[in-house]
């Protein structure tokens, strides 16, 4: 009978011993899945974080994009401007440089009428001049030589005529009111000559400069 106590005895003890055991085992196991879970929190912390900073590296880069997509369209536009601005300028600067051609020849121009009035002038005053009937009748004649050659210019210019082409009366009359030459109030003779030379009257002093 004691024996088989102490058989049972063993055998619970065994037992107890196993279980102690298992439970050490157990509880290793749970401290060991404890601790990969913290590192398993820990590391899925850490990629949180990444992925943030990840994220907001995201957006600074399409940030910047955004700018220096802005600058290049800016750029762009400046350029476009600056090449409108010197375009401009170069029309003024072309402009300018036609006005001041164009009054030069305009005071040269006026310079000659200024000499060419001067000589007829004195091609009336050395008739007497305007105050006297020889210089009234020596300025009437000038003035129609004026026009004569007038005429011959354009007759020369609408058919294309040389410089050595001489016109007959006939062809000058239409460039005139009364489709006629008109005449020296002194009783003079015209003579048309070619192109270039001025026409020229008969009576003395009554002369159209050149």
């Amino acid at each position: 009978m004691l024996t088989l106590i102490v058989i049972v005895v063993l055998a619970l003890a065994g037992r107890n011993r196993q279980g102690v055991e298992l439970a050490a085992q157990y509880e290793k196991e749970l401290e060991a899945l404890r601790s990969e879970l913290e590192q398993a929190k820990a590391s899925a912390g850490a990629m949180e974080s990444e992925l943030n900073r990840l994220r907001k590296d995201n957006q600074e880069l399409l940030r910047l994009r955004g700018e220096v997509r802005q600058l290049r369209d800016d750029q762009q536009t400046f350029a476009k401007q600056a090449q409108s601005a010197q375009a401009a300028a170069q029309r003024e600067q072309a402009q300018a440089i036609e006005l001041a051609e164009a009054t030069k020849q305009r005071m040269a121009a006026l310079n000659r009428q200024a000499e060419y009035e001067a000589r007829i002038k004195e091609t009336v005053d050395a008739s007497g001049g305007l105050t006297s009937p020889q210089g009234q009748a020596a300025a009437a004649c000038i003035n129609n030589l004026r026009q004569i050659d007038g005429a011959k210019q354009q007759w020369a210019l609408e058919n294309k005529m040389s410089t050595n082409a001489i016109p007959n009366p006939q062809d000058l009359l239409p460039y005139f009111r009364d489709n006629a030459l008109p005449a020296c109030p002194s009783g003079g003779a015209y003579t048309l000559n070619a192109v270039s030379p001025v026409p020229t009257c008969s009576i003395p002093g009554h002369v159209l400069p050149q």
